[in-house]
């Protein structure tokens, strides 16, 4: 399942500018306040900093981060997918402990979302059309992944309304299986067995780790 959600964040980040309608320049302004055109407008734009930036990335696979970090991340609630994460141990924490918890997530989320763009080979994203969400708290973008010799990977984006109005996504469904669920049973359970501090420091060493390119045959085991 691990493998599974890397493939799936690295195409939905990246390859649904292949085949969306009405794709942007990646200096226009995204559209917080529509969360189907918002999870369109910022594939399309980290899709085009994937392809200017390449040079840079084959010099420095680092440097994904960079485009994941000012790409990507100012439209993921990482704050409240964090909060989530820490599941019933939230409220056991300081203040202080939330908001060193809160930063190693999201350097966490980074990381992860990093490492998975380094599978990216040039697969089509097709989007289900949007539905009337003007009175919706929390919508699902549906999507198919379709790549040659594969059955399509069906997938969701969850994205919440912010108290401005303005929406952010916080998970990702993959075949009916949360990416948030699924680390809040794992990180729960660290802080359960652990402790907070033990857990902010995995979730930082996690963070420094190095982004590397699965070699060919572990790619084809995944």
């Amino acid at each position: 399942m691990k493998t599974l959600f890397s493939r799936v964040i690295a195409l939905c980040l990246v390859g649904s500018a292949v085949i969306s309608q009405g794709a942007i320049a990646a200096n226009d302004e995204v559209n917080t306040q529509n969360p189907y055109e918002m999870i369109k407008q910022v594939s399309n734009m980290t899709f085009d900093r994937f392809k200017s930036d390449k040079a840079l990335i084959d010099a420095d696979l680092s440097h994904l981060k960079v485009i994941v970090l000012e790409e990507l991340m100012p439209y993921v609630d990482y704050k409240y997918a964090a909060y989530k994460v820490m599941g019933q141990y939230l409220r056991d924490t300081t203040v202080d402990q939330r908001d060193r918890f809160v930063e190693a997530f999201e350097g966490y989320l980074v990381a992860t979302y990093a490492q998975a763009l380094t599978e990216y080979t040039d697969q089509k994203v097709a989007f289900d059309p949007p539905r009337d969400f003007s009175d919706e708290k929390i919508v699902e973008v549906n999507v198919q992944i379709i790549e040659q010799g594969r059955p399509p990977i069906k997938i969701q984006f969850k994205a919440r309304r912010l108290k401005d109005d303005t929406w952010k996504a916080f998970d990702l469904v993959a075949e009916g299986v949360s990416l948030l669920a699924s680390k809040q049973s794992e990180i729960s359970n660290l802080i359960r067995q652990q402790g907070i501090e033990a857990v902010i420091t995995m979730l930082n060493d996690k963070t420094q780790q190095r982004i590397d390119r699965q070699p060919a045959k572990d790619a084809a085991a995944a």
